[in-house]
């Protein structure tokens, strides 16, 4: 739990520890007892603090007598051995005239950039402002992280131009099913946001409507970037699908084609090296005539295989 205040006469957050009017307590994966703290000193219910406690909880907006609770997706990134992890998690903004509460299950770089005084014009006691800008932040995380998605893809696929096994493809598996958590998501938070433009519970300010339509703006183009991408990975894979059994198949042929070449001099040369009676057997010269007769049938089999492109 960490508690933050404007610094009196500047527009600058700093820390503080006692909760009062005026504050924004962000809470990071809280203990029972850091909630217990805050729902006692707010006055917040319980159950809002805890909606963004659940990692299934979806976006959307609940009201009651004197708060209100906002839950929007925000994408989190996961460093796993070499690779990264896309996904979502929800967070949660519990707000009243006197309080504004931020709760994830986890330390979030959207609410970093408010903490680190990265936003202009942020001030925690303009609430619906404080709002939009969260929103505008996390759009700009989704694109960014959608852009990280298509460099990833990018590196990947041109690694499967070689590719015999299926890891690359599974790579772009999993960036396929993170985009569709991205998808979805930002598809919710857009339905956040039109229902708050309508909803009378905040205040709305001339002066951050222009805010309001970035916000719009930023998460209409990740909706769009997040769509086609889907659309060109998921083209990718299944042509790259196919280039793997492709060249699968270019290697078993040219297998195939060795084992020929092999057989042929092996049958031969099994025929006389029986211990019985054959052909040439007191011809002194014996060797290099099966030698020849073996080259000679290998000749032809090598063009025709060229012809036919076994090689």
């Amino acid at each position: 739990m960490n508690i933050y205040a404007m610094e009196s006469g500047k527009r600058e957050l700093v820390a503080c520890d006692d909760i009062r009017p005026g504050v924004w307590i962000n809470l990071e994966n809280p203990s029972d007892l850091e909630i217990e703290k805050v729902c006692s000193a707010t006055g917040i219910p319980e159950d809002m603090i805890k909606a963004a406690l659940d990692e299934e909880e979806r976006a959307h907006i609940d009201l009651d007598d004197e708060y209100t609770l906002i839950v929007i997706d925000i994408p989190i990134i996961t460093e796993e051995k070499d690779t990264y992890v896309y996904s979502t998690l929800p967070l949660a903004m519990v707000f009243s005239d006197k309080y504004f509460v931020t709760v994830c299950l986890r330390e979030t770089s959207v609410l970093g950039e408010f903490v680190n005084n990265a936003v202009r014009n942020f001030d925690v006691n303009k609430h619906t402002r404080f709002i939009y800008q969260i929103l505008y932040v996390n759009a700009t995380k989704f694109l960014s992280c959608l852009k990280m998605i298509d460099r990833t893809a990018s590196r990947t696929q041109q690694s499967l131009h070689r590719a015999l096994k299926n890891t690359e493809l599974i790579k772009l598996l999993d960036l396929d099913k993170a985009l569709v958590y991205f998808s979805t998501s930002l598809n919710a938070n857009q339905i956040v946001i039109d229902r708050i433009k309508q909803l009378s519970a905040i205040k709305h300010y001339e002066d951050d409507n222009d805010l309001l339509d970035d916000v719009i703006i930023e998460n209409k183009q990740a909706i769009e970037m997040a769509s086609i991408h889907r659309e060109v990975l998921s083209g990718t894979m299944d042509a790259f699908a196919s280039v793997i059994s492709n060249n699968q198949n270019i290697v078993m042929k040219l297998l195939t084609a060795i084992t020929i070449l092999l057989t042929i001099p092996t049958l031969i040369s099994s025929l006389w090296g029986m211990n019985v009676v054959v052909p040439l057997a007191g011809n002194p010269y014996a060797f290099w005539i099966i030698v020849g007769v073996i080259a000679a049938i290998l000749v032809p089999v090598v063009i025709i295989m060229i012809r036919k492109h076994m090689f």
